[in-house]
Parts: structure tokens; C-alpha cells; sequence
């Protein structure tokens, strides 16, 4: 690798490392990530109060 080379590489790494396009969307994930583990951690809790709720939605319902 000849050393003039050397200059355009980094500032080619550099660019790459600046580059920040997808950013949001990987934070938009991270969000519905986490709140979708906080979800099922909140069902595996709650999983009796969940069935009794609809148990008695289904008998008022017949």
C-alpha cells in the first residue's frame, strides 16, 4: 500500500464513522424492544388477575 494511499483511507473511515443515517430507526427499535420485553415480563405477572378478568367478561357475556 503505497503512504499517499493512506490519507484518503482514513478520511474515508472517518466519513464512515460520522455517518449517522439509520440512527433513529435503531433507536425507534430499541424503544418497541424494550417496551415489549417490559410487556410479557408484565403478563408473566400478572397472568392469574389476566385470566380471572376474562373469565368473568366471558361469563357475563353468556
Amino acid at each position: 500500500m503505497p503512504v499517499e494511499g493512506i490519507g484518503k483511507e482514513v478520511s474515508t473511515m472517518l466519513e464512515f464513522i460520522r455517518n449517522d443515517e439509520g440512527q433513529g430507526l435503531v433507536e425507534y427499535a430499541l424503544i418497541i424492544a424494550v417496551i415489549a420485553i417490559a410487556v410479557i415480563v408484565a403478563m408473566i405477572f400478572l397472568k392469574g388477575q389476566i385470566q380471572n378478568i376474562f373469565s368473568n367478561i366471558g361469563n357475563n357475556l353468556t
